[in-house]
């Protein structure tokens, strides 16, 4: 990292693509936090530590890094066992955030030991059905709050539920739903100088609150810097086998996500990428975010073409991404609050839908 030979003739671009990268990133980050159950702050909290720490130690100059669909998923699994462990949220967010830093110092000891340059010898089809099965995953816990009520935590309990949920269907979240997916598919037609997420996020929870429709909202949003959760971590109420079973696999599916998207922004900007290092980074990054009670993460694919596009081509771009966020949380809290959960839901399945491997399943 030498901050000190920066390219000036970067800067233009570099604070563009960092802001539209952070445009893009926001409604992804509260989304995520929201499907994870730890809230949209959790994503909000993820997305910042680990946009501007593994921007600053990775090993790929143009990714932008935060919360990601495979990521979140596991994370909501994390969540769910340590509730079942201890009884309640509260007295298992100790144990969430400690699995969620394990994770990352075990991405850090895989860049020491030079793990990145194995990445290389995944099979293509375990890739796929694993992207594919996640993204229809991501889809099938967005049918409850697109019929205005709370998601049951398994994939069973969405199914079994689901001819309660349709007898008693809220209307009005369904066209919530229905107009996010409908924005987020069209506007790009019109222009793609702003983000189409942002426009659905903006322009349906604009709407949703000035005719007051009375779906459910994310609710509070704490404003300010995030705390540091130091003294809240905990490795009790666990067995001691599945607490490494479950930060090994967040570590693993984060090596995997994060080398993936570094290879397709290689594949764009013609430049090569420290696998080792950018696991190092993505660790140092996914530590972070724990420790203020965030989401871990891995590089994203969509907001690193973002950043790339729209002229980011250094660690900075990164880095302005993450601040962005935290400017965001600073002064915006609580008008985030009032933004409906199916919106989100409408984000996520539009992520579910483009994370599936159409090509694999040919």
């Amino acid at each position: 990292m030498r901050w000190i030979s920066y390219d000036t003739s970067n800067l233009r671009g570099d604070l563009f693509g960092g802001v539209t990268a952070g445009i893009v990133a926001l409604p992804l980050a509260l989304a995520f936090g929201v499907q994870s159950g730890l809230g949209a702050i959790a994503g909000l909290y993820g997305a910042i530590g680990l946009g501007i720490f593994a921007a600053i130690f990775g090993g790929t100059r143009t990714q932008i890094s935060g919360p990601t669909g495979p990521m979140t998923v596991v994370s909501s699994l994390v969540i769910l066992t340590a509730i079942e462990s201890t009884g309640s949220l509260e007295k298992g967010f100790g144990l969430i955030i400690s699995i969620f830093f394990i994770a990352g110092a075990l991405l850090v000891i895989f860049g020491l030991c030079k793990l990145g340059t194995y990445i290389k010898y995944i099979p293509y089809p375990v890739v796929s059905g694993f992207m594919t099965g996640i993204g229809v995953i991501i889809i099938v816990f967005q049918f409850f709050p697109t019929l205005g009520q709370s998601s049951p935590s398994s994939i069973i309990g969405v199914f079994q539920g689901l001819p309660t949920a349709l007898a008693s269907l809220n209307l009005d979240t369904i066209i919530l739903t229905g107009a996010t997916i409908a924005i987020i598919y069209t506007f790009p037609k019109i222009t793609k100088l702003i983000p189409s997420p942002l426009v659905a996020l903006l322009l349906v929870s604009g709407i949703s609150s000035w005719v007051s429709l009375n779906v459910p909202l994310i609710g509070d949003i704490p404003s300010g810097f995030p705390e540091i959760r130091l003294g809240e971590w905990s490795l009790s109420g666990m067995d001691l086998g599945l607490l490494i079973k479950l930060s090994l696999t967040l570590a693993l599916l984060g090596a995997i996500d994060s080398l993936l998207t570094s290879m397709v922004a290689d594949n764009v900007t013609k430049t090569k990428h420290d696998s080792n290092r950018e696991l190092i980074g993505q660790g140092i990054g996914n530590m972070f975010a724990a420790s203020i009670g965030g989401l871990p993460g891995a590089g994203a694919t969509m907001r690193t073409l973002v950043n790339i596009n729209s002229g980011g081509r250094t660690r900075l771009s990164g880095v302005v991404h993450g601040i962005v966020l935290l400017t965001i949380l600073m002064g915006l809290g609580v008008y985030a609050a009032q933004i409906p959960l199916a919106v989100l839901a409408g984000i996520l399945i539009t992520m579910g839908v483009g994370i599936i491997d159409y090509k694999g399943i040919r």
